[in-house]
């Protein structure tokens, strides 16, 4: 039986790309919504879920730190994309005769370089493979899309010039889930936990909660806060950290945290990405 994958957007998104590139022996299953790629592996109708959480150059994506929690998932894994725009045209068509560029929001908004040297006129689309699937059905030789190579294969694009993004750091981490925890040795290496938790209304309570972090020397690499049910007053936190909560520093940690906490949960804890130690020996 085929195992399947589901992620939020359309076939040949960036999320599509990255479900082939990290489990290229899964189908892949095109989600309305994050809430809805959730859904179906909660139900059943897909064994994993690749859901974007953060972006080096958007930040934060949408609403997934509101959903996670009360998903009834796990994260078992992380995937780091690469994002490399593509400009995408008929084939036969031309870089001179482009007159119009068609992509998501954001996408247009890292390719203003090679729109201003090619003078196309930006037009904004719901999503990066729809732009691309529209531009396939017009054929017109002045229309081009900027979407993904996986895009140009789908709808059967000609890639005129790769990697049109104004910045070569662009990359998209994801969150990798299923309905089952995954189960990792305290004893293994480059873990990582994700978990949330909420601070007791009282002065310095956030302070308190992670000084146990640092004076444990456990590396945090994610801390987010948004609102629950609409109150300022309600404040949860999504955090990842590195180790395995059986680990003496972590445990430690997660101990003087219960102390200032109204609620915590481990989400996930899983084999950190190999990207993470890529981008650290690129930073030496």
């Amino acid at each position: 039986m085929t195992r399947t994958i589901a992620f939020q957007g359309r076939p040949g998104a960036y999320s599509d790309l990255a479900c082939r590139t990290a489990f290229p022996d899964l189908q892949t299953l095109p989600c309305e919504s994050f809430e809805a790629a959730m859904d179906a592996v909660r139900e059943g109708a897909a064994d994993l879920a690749m859901i974007a959480c953060e972006n080096s150059l958007a930040g934060r994506v949408g609403d997934v730190h509101q959903l996670l929690p009360d998903s009834g998932l796990f994260v078992i894994g992380e995937h780091f994309q690469r994002v490399e725009h593509c400009l995408l045209a008929p084939r036969g068509a031309t870089i001179a005769g482009l007159k119009r560029a068609h992509s998501h929001e954001v996408a247009l908004g890292q390719v203003r370089r090679i729109l201003k040297e090619l003078g196309l006129k930006a037009v904004v689309q719901a999503d990066t493979a729809g732009a691309a699937e529209m531009v396939a059905e017009w054929n017109n030789p002045a229309d081009c899309a900027i979407a993904s190579s996986l895009a140009a294969e789908l709808f059967g694009l000609e890639i005129l010039r790769c990697n049109v993004e104004d910045a070569a750091h662009n990359t998209t981490r994801f969150y990798v889930m299923s309905r089952q925890a995954a189960t990792q040795p305290a004893s293994q290496a480059g873990l990582m936990t994700t978990f949330v938790f909420r601070v007791r209304n009282v002065p310095a309570a956030l302070f308190k909660a992670l000084g146990g972090f640092a004076t444990n020397g456990v590396n945090m690499t994610k801390l987010e806060s948004y609102m629950i049910g609409g109150q300022f007053t309600a404040t949860q936190f999504l955090c990842d950290v590195e180790g395995h909560p059986e680990q003496p520093a972590l445990r430690r940690a997660l101990e003087e945290l219960s102390f200032f906490t109204r609620e915590s949960r481990i989400l996930g804890v899983y084999p950190a990405s190999p990207f993470r130690a890529e981008q650290a020996t690129g930073d030496d």
